[in-house]
């Protein structure tokens, strides 16, 4: 089963996608998600000029030595852009081998460790009243598990209140947008959203919170206690976690579970978190950790540990990385939730897949390999659009994590 082509693909149905597929002598090919939110370009040079070289004439069977090849062969290891292009790669040798013994890839990953994956949904409003209607939408729909974010008063934008309404895309066209932040007024106000969802909606649905890094440790903490009444099923990203030991002292004040991960690109990323157990749920994604081969060596380690899965899932991830996160969810054992958001009907057009959603579950589908493929003569009607993530600043106007 030796390569004999290998390209990158980029389009923008609705936003940018970077697809790296490639063809074996025998006519079977896979695809990789490959996309890096903001900086998709930078990945497809990386594949283009270094990657796609090295790949030809290789057996498409050897996996583990083809990822070991591209991170250890290229000395400059870890990084978004590297990372993500090994997951690209990663991907598509799983797909290719999935498909070549006409199986759903989470066979060949130890089968089905349950009947379906549960997922969450994106409630959100410009206050708390629409964040309620937004929550009471999403149960409509059949979501059991629901993430809730709310614009705070004084503040002109508030992150995770999205513009659309089931799929949210915060990158915008020509140049970043300018949002205004304030820690003490988010603090303030995030726990008389939940006493409202409570209320409303009683203590059975799981909720989850994204405090998007935007915390210090201490402020995380205090967050965290002031949540615990309204138990949420985890509050994430509540500081920066390049400094992991920071952690441990939000642990020391608070039982509300927490998790991190999706901006993390590999194993040492999480290491001091899962084993001192400073986190509950750690998030890193196919796309950006390095493939299945490597997200699963992520996730048997925190199984040592007990912490559990919960793979970020945004929409910046193609409906590639989205059906091999439902593989990866089927079949690991210590999986948690996974974080689902709808694409757009022009991504889904580009991307026509198996997967499926009922009932609050998702199920990658029978069909061999990931169950996607990509329509490439639809995918060329729409070109690529430089676009850039949001910056944040504080009121006072210093540079602030988005």
């Amino acid at each position: 089963m030796k390569i004999v082509d290998a390209k990158v693909i980029i389009c923008s149905p609705g936003r940018n996608f970077v697809t790296l597929k490639v063809t074996t002598e025998d006519g079977i090919y896979g695809l990789g998600d490959a996309t890096l939110n903001g900086r998709e370009l930078a990945v497809a040079s990386y594949l283009t000029e270094h990657v796609l070289p090295l790949l030809i004439g290789r057996d498409a069977r050897r996996i583990e030595d083809i990822w070991q090849y591209l991170y250890k062969g290229a000395y400059w290891r870890r990084g978004p852009v590297t990372m993500a292009s090994i997951a690209a790669v990663d991907t598509v040798l799983w797909d290719i081998k999935a498909k070549s013994l006409n199986t759903p890839l989470y066979q060949l990953l130890g089968g089905a460790s349950r009947e379906a994956v549960l997922v969450y949904g994106h409630a959100s409003g410009a206050g708390v009243e629409e964040t309620v209607k937004a929550v009471a939408h999403y149960l409509e729909l059949g979501y059991k598990a629901i993430r809730a974010q709310s614009g705070i008063p004084g503040l002109a934008s508030t992150y995770g209140v999205g513009r659309g309404g089931m799929y949210y895309e915060p990158a915008e066209k020509d140049a970043p947008p300018e949002n205004i932040w304030s820690s003490e007024q988010y603090l303030n106000f995030v726990p008389g959203l939940f006493a409202r969802l409570r209320k409303e909606f009683g203590d059975d649905i799981p909720l989850l919170h994204d405090a998007h890094h935007r915390l210090t440790p201490i402020e995380a903490a205090r967050l965290g206690k002031s949540l615990e009444p309204f138990h949420l099923f985890w509050l994430e990203d509540p500081t920066p976690a390049e400094l992991q030991e920071s952690f441990r002292l939000i642990r020391r004040h608070t039982t509300t579970p927490l998790a991190v991960g999706e901006v993390f690109n590999s194993i040492f990323d999480c290491q001091q978190l899962i084993q001192e157990q400073l986190i509950d749920y750690i998030r890193t994604t196919v796309v950006h950790a390095g493939g299945i081969s490597h997200l699963r060596k992520i996730a048997n380690l925190a199984e040592i540990y007990q912490v559990r899965t919960g793979a970020h899932g945004a929409t910046d991830m193609s409906p590639v990385c989205m059906a091999a996160a439902l593989h990866f969810d089927l079949s690991v054992h210590n999986f948690g939730i996974q974080e689902y958001m709808h694409h757009s009907a022009e991504t889904d057009t580009v991307f026509p897949h198996s997967y499926s959603f009922e009932d609050g579950l998702m199920h990658p589908g029978e069909t061999p390999g990931l169950g996607v493929d990509i329509n490439e003569s639809l995918a060329a009607k729409y070109p690529y659009q430089r676009a850039y993530l949001p910056i944040n600043r504080k009121l006072d106007g210093t540079m602030h994590s988005w």
